[in-house]
């Protein structure tokens, strides 16, 4: 039977599908919308939604904001980013903006210039602005 038994979301080998790639020689101008995982080799210009996973390979550059699920850069963003879980930066990795996230990885290597926000499941923030003024 079709599909019995497994998870629509992974392939065959249990690596997890990505539903749009935007090539290494790609450069998109305009925002980017998705409701499933996203893979990024080429440049963005505009802003990134996703209701998934969005992935920034080192090759990949955004200018623009991000908003996900979680968020896995290794790549260059010049904008703001929001995500819900998990943003991973690795050692490639690097931010030139605001991040509010559920929980962060910064690996040692990457660079971040801004202000960073941890929030409850992307709930909000756990600390009020008064308290860091």
């Amino acid at each position: 039977m079709l599909g019995k038994g497994r998870n629509s979301a992974y392939t065959d080998d249990g690596r997890e599908k990505i539903s749009t790639l935007i090539g290494k020689e790609t450069t998109f101008d305009g925002d980017l919308t998705s409701a499933e995982t996203i893979r990024i080799d080429g440049v963005i210009n505009g802003n990134c939604t996703c209701e998934k996973k969005l992935i920034l390979s080192s090759d990949g550059q955004i200018k623009g904001n991000i908003s996900a699920q979680s968020v896995i850069i290794s790549g260059k963003v010049d904008g703001d980013i929001v995500v819900q879980g998990k943003l991973e930066i690795l050692s490639t990795g690097k931010i030139a903006g605001n991040i509010t996230a559920g929980s962060l990885v910064i690996d040692e290597g990457a660079a971040f210039d801004g202000r960073c926000t941890m929030s409850s499941a992307g709930s909000g923030s756990l600390f009020s602005d008064s308290a860091s003024e």
